[in-house]
Parts: C-alpha cells; structure tokens; sequence
C-alpha cells in the first residue's frame, strides 16, 4: 500500500481523486474508491504502539487489545470511504479531547511506568491533531459537493463486566440534534436490527449502554451543521472478549449485515434530503471494480478455466454397453468407462486456497469468491472419484438430492393425462443444425453448430459451440424447445460473461446448473414449447434420482420406467443412464426445482441479470447490486422467450402453478 503525506492526502482530497493510502507513519489508513456523501470510522480499530514507547507501558500486549475495538474496521470494509486507525487507543484516543488524549490511567489501571516524556505525549498529539484536519477537510469537501455527509462511526464494546441485558448494537444520539434526525436515526435502528449472526438474537438500542459522547461526535456536530455523524457501539459478540480468539463465521455476518444496512440508509437518506434534485438510489456504494478482485478474478480463471464436468461424465463406451444391456436389462449390469482426468486434484485445490480472497474488501464480493472456491473444489472432488463409490457422495455434496416436495411434485406431474397429440419427429440432425444457425443470426449472435456422435443430450452447448445430437430426431414443438433452452440460455449466457470485467461468470457462480437449467425450462414454457411429455421426462428425472440415492440398481430403475410410467427403451435407458453414470449423478432432480424456482422469480418482476453469465438464483440480489453500481453490465444478449406473447396453455399453467 502506497504511504502519502498529509499534504498529499489533503491534496488529494480537494481534488477527489480515489485513493487507498497509509499515512507515512503507519498510523490511518485511508481508502476513497468514490467520493459518495457518507464516511466510515473505526478509530479505535488498531493494536500498534511506536516502538518509543514500549519500554513505558505496563500493559500486556492482551490487557490492550481487551479494551481495543478490533475488526470494527472490517465491518466497514465495502464502503466507499473508510478511515481505519492502526493505532492503538493507548497511544492516543481519538475519541477524547487533544488535551486529554494520552491516557494516564485507563479502567482502572495505570498505564505508563513512569511520566512519559513531554516529547512522545506531543507527538501523540500531533497525531490527534493531524487526524481530525484530515476528517476536516474531507467532511468539508463531501459538504461542498453534495450539501451534505453522513459519518458512521463504528466502535466495539464489552460486556461481560455489564450485569444488566445489553444490546447487539447500540446507537449513541445523546449530542445529535436527535428531533431534526430523529426519523433518519430511527431508519439505522430498522437496519442494523434487520442484520442475521448465527446463533445470536439481534437486538438495537439508543443511549443504552453508551450515549455517544466521544469527542469525534463532539468535532463533527460543533464544525458541520449539515453532517450527521452516528456513533455505533457493536457488541463484542463476534470474539472471545476475555481470551482474544475471533469467531469467523459472526465476523462474516458482521461484514455483510452493516454493508448492507449502511447502504441502504445512506441511500435513503441522501435520496430524502436531494429534495428532488437527485434520482432516487438504490446504492452509494463505489463503481469502480477494485484492482484486487479484477487480479484475483484473473488468477482464479486461470486455474479453473476448462473444467467441464460433462466432458469427464460422459461414458466413452456408452454404444457398446447401451447394446449389452438392452441385450439382458435384467441381469446386466453396465460397465462404463470414463475419460481420464488430467488434473491433479490435490494441486488444484492447494493452488485454489492459496488465492487471497481476504485481500477482497467488499464484503458480498469477497463472500461471493469464497463460494466459487469451495464449489471448485467440490467439483473437483467429484471429478476425481468418477466411476468409485466416493462419486455418489461428492455429486451429494455438490447438487444434493430431491427432497419429498420434489418427488411430489414429479409424481404429480406424472399422474397428469396427454391432452395434446405429440407430433411425429419428421426433422434430421441436419435441419436441426439449420434451424439453430437461423435462430442465432437472428439473435446475431457467433455460434458454431454441428452434428455430434456419442452423446446423451439432444443437443448441448459447449463453449460458442451447439452440439446436435447426429442419432435423434426432432418434432416442430421439440426443436424450438431446444433453440430456446440451449441457444437461448446456455448459449446466450456464454456469450454474456465474454465482456463482462469479471471471469467468474465463465466459470459459473454457486447453484449455476440449478439456474441455468432452470431458467432454460423456464424459455420453454414462455415460449410455448413445453409439451407435457417434455415435463414428464423432467419429473421422471427427479424420480430416477430418487431410486438411484434409495441404493436401487440400474436394471430396477430402467425396468420401473417401463413397466410402471410406460417410458419407450430409449428414453428409459437414456433417463437411467443420466442418473446412475460416473457412480451416481444426482443433477437431473435440478431441471425440475430449477423450472419451479425460476417461474416464481418471473413472476415477481426483472430477472434479465440472471443472463449476464453462468449465475445462480442466491446470486440476484448481489448481481442487480452490482448492475445498478455500474460494476457488471447488463446483459447484451436477452431471450427472447422472456417477451413473446405465445398463446397460453391454460392446461401447462395449471400445472406448473401447483408445483
């Protein structure tokens, strides 16, 4: 990290230029990726004492970081502006006046060894004093450009030694003008109660435990009348206040919970008081793509681009003992085999840990890589284990496996009568291939489109490549299905996460096939090509899956189809096959969860971010953000199943609204 003068960080400052900076000395840090109207403070964040006075303090190294506030700095680490003190508060407390500001007892407990000479108590003070010109000409400079600032002023508090009930987070108003703020103080109260920890009932108070008299609230409200700062007290409930150990997992929260909670009432209560001058926001976060995600992005791709599970899955021998089995569907049981991987797993995983996600200041981004590791890594583990009874639980791990709603839901969908007569499949691979290349010109989208031998699928995608099937046939209904499922989704996505700045929407986001497949049924249906015998063969997807999970074999499940749902032999070994290869592959029980999760998703309003790349349903919230901050872009490419007016199929609507 780059250290600048004061001059130059004051000069800086003046000029809005962003930056992330140390003082010269180590002792602030201040990060300014977009001059927004709102500032966050930890002053009470650091641990670090100068060398010079170490030989005159009596406490112990844990008797200091006990009444310290640490990672209240890392609560406020996705905001657009943060000031973070490295220094300790026993060197100087910035919360007290400049001439009470070096401690000579603290707690009850004397500090020094002996009188500090009057040369290190001034150069404390000096440091006081150089902070608040700093906060000064910074909260002048967002005054001036925007009429006004809010300052969210985060410490930490005990409260072992508290006897009476204290609150997760305490709001001090005690020297604000609390009736001209009060409906904007009582907005961050709704906030930061709305905040989830595990295992920890949240709870917010005003004047509680604290009253927010510190002297930063003291400087900011006797300098700046149109700058409200709010002094937040966190409970020390994300560590061992006593022993020092941190709880991770509350930190997490911590980190997502109050970006989110500052965000959304920055955005508010800047919207309120524009008067109408500024649109209404939705975010005041930063737009700019901070440099450590884009380099992580790039690593990570790096290491993981290529991996394509179906690429491993599928059996190289499938012909051979498709034949066999169709020979003896009673006794057989088939022996696939499968392409070699040419990963070394426990490398890939060792690279994947090593990338430094903790560099990510945003807390939902940072979350969001996280993820993609720890789903990396799983699938790895899955790739592995192909063809080993260690495959059943790895692909449990990575998809799951349908839960009772899900078999009700297909065993619903099977019950149901054909009320449409189901088309001869008078169209050969050759058409099919023609009519995908008419409907990506007319998307004017760059695809390749060729016939494809062994394969399972009808058709795929692979890449900027659909693949058709060379041994099937195709109906009108079927082949439109196609176009818009893997032209229309997985096609279109691809091509969406090309130019989009980040690589992880190639690699695909946490709960990807879930969405994906989804969202491709989902074209279908809109667009009119969604038979019930299509919707059949999804439900009995999700009841193939179920038996397989159960330990049936492979002949029960394929014979079940037949003799108990009518299924023609192709489409039973086909709809085994999908089930029970590589050892057992529980992904099909998706198509149909997907289907039900993205119609609800339609239903309550814009989904079109969910095509920006290979994303997931969890993913919306995170991906709109992002959107909105001009981080992501929108996707080029939009089905258009999403805004045809096909003629509805009251029957298929019935249907699909009781699942």
């Amino acid at each position: 990290m780059q250290q600048l003068t004061e001059k130059a960080i004051l000069n800086n400052i003046r000029k809005q230029i962003p930056f992330t900076a140390q003082l010269e000395d180590g002792c602030l840090t201040l990060r300014i990726s977009e001059y927004q109207p709102h500032i966050a403070t930890a002053i009470h964040h650091g641990h670090q004492i100068r060398e010079s006075l170490s030989q005159h303090i009596l406490l112990t190294e844990q008797e200091r970081y006990y009444e310290e506030d640490p990672f209240t700095g890392d609560f406020i680490s996705s905001q657009p502006i943060v000031l973070q003190v490295e220094d300790s508060r026993y060197e100087y407390d910035l919360n007290r006046p400049l001439a009470e500001c070096v401690y000579k007892t603290a707690w009850g407990k004397d500090i020094w060894s002996d009188t500090l000479p009057t040369s290190e108590i001034a150069l404390s003070k000096a440091k006081h004093s150089r902070y608040y010109r700093i906060l000064k000409c910074l909260i002048s400079t967002l005054e001036a450009k925007f009429g006004l600032c809010l300052l969210y002023d985060i410490h930490a508090y005990n409260y072992q030694r508290i006897e009476a009930k204290t609150p997760t987070f305490n709001i001090g108003t005690q020297q604000l003008n609390s009736r001209h703020w009060r409906k904007v103080l009582d907005n961050i109260q709704r906030k930061l109660k709305h905040i989830e920890l595990p295992n920890i009932t949240v709870s917010v108070a005003e004047n509680d435990v604290f009253k927010g008299l510190g002297y930063q609230a003291s400087f900011v409200t006797e300098h700046f009348r149109n700058t409200l700062i709010m002094p937040i007290e966190v409970k020390k409930v994300y560590m061992n206040e006593m022993g020092g150990e941190s709880f991770p997992l509350v930190i997490e929260k911590l980190k997502e919970g109050m970006k989110t909670a500052i965000n959304e009432h920055a955005a508010a209560t800047i919207t309120h008081y524009s008067k109408g001058k500024r649109k209404p926001l939705r975010h005041v976060l930063s737009s700019s793509l901070p440099t450590e995600v884009v380099k992580l992005d790039k690593d990570l791709y790096a290491l993981a681009r290529g991996i394509n599970t179906l690429n491993y899955i599928t059996p190289k021998n499938l012909k051979q003992e498709k034949k066999r089995f169709l020979h003896n569907p009673f006794s057989y049981q088939p022996n696939f085999t499968y392409r070699q991987l040419d990963i070394d797993p426990y490398k890939f995983k060792e690279n994947l840990y090593r990338l430094p996600v903790e560099t990510i200041l945003d807390a939902d981004i940072q979350k969001l890589y996280r993820t993609v590791i720890e789903q990396l890594a799983m699938r790895i583990d899955l790739l592995a284990s192909i063809g080993t009874e260690q495959f059943l639980y790895n692909s449990l791990r990575y998809y799951g496996e349908p839960n009772k709603e899900d078999i009700s839901n297909a065993k619903f969908i099977l019950h149901a009568c054909e009320y449409l007569p189901i088309m001869d499949a008078s169209i050969d691979a050759a058409g099919a291939v023609a009519a995908f290349q008419q409907a990506a010109a007319e998307y004017g989208v760059k695809c390749k489109v060729v016939e494809a031998k062994n394969m399972i699928a009808r058709a795929m995608v692979s890449g900027r490549t659909i693949k058709v099937n060379n041994e099937c046939s195709f109906n009108d209904t079927d082949l439109n299905a196609l176009i818009h499922h893997e032209l229309g989704v997985h096609l279109l996505t691809t091509a969406n996460a090309e130019v989009q700045p980040l690589h992880i929407f190639k690699l695909g986001l946490p709960g990807n096939t879930h969405a994906q497949e989804g969202l491709a049924i989902l074209c279908e249906y809109l667009s009119g090509n969604l038979p019930l015998h299509r919707l059949k063969t999804l439900a009995l997807r999700v009841i193939a899956v179920s038996k397989m999970v159960a330990g049936e074999s492979f002949n029960q499940c394929y014979l079940d189809l037949i003799n108990g749902h009518n299924v023609t032999i192709d489409d039973a070994f086909t709809i085994t096959l999908r089930a029970y290869r590589g050892g057992g592959f529980t992904k099909d029980y998706l198509y149909l969860r997907g289907l039900k999760e993205a119609l609800q998703m339609y239903k309550q309003g814009d989904i079109s971010s969910l095509f920006i790349g290979k994303t997931g349903f969890n993913s919306k919230i995170l991906l709109d953000e992002l959107i909105a901050r001009g981080i992501l872009k929108s996707p080029h490419y939009v089905p258009k199943a999403l805004s045809m007016k096909s003629e509805e199929d009251t029957i298929m609507t019935f249907i699909l609204d009781c699942i």
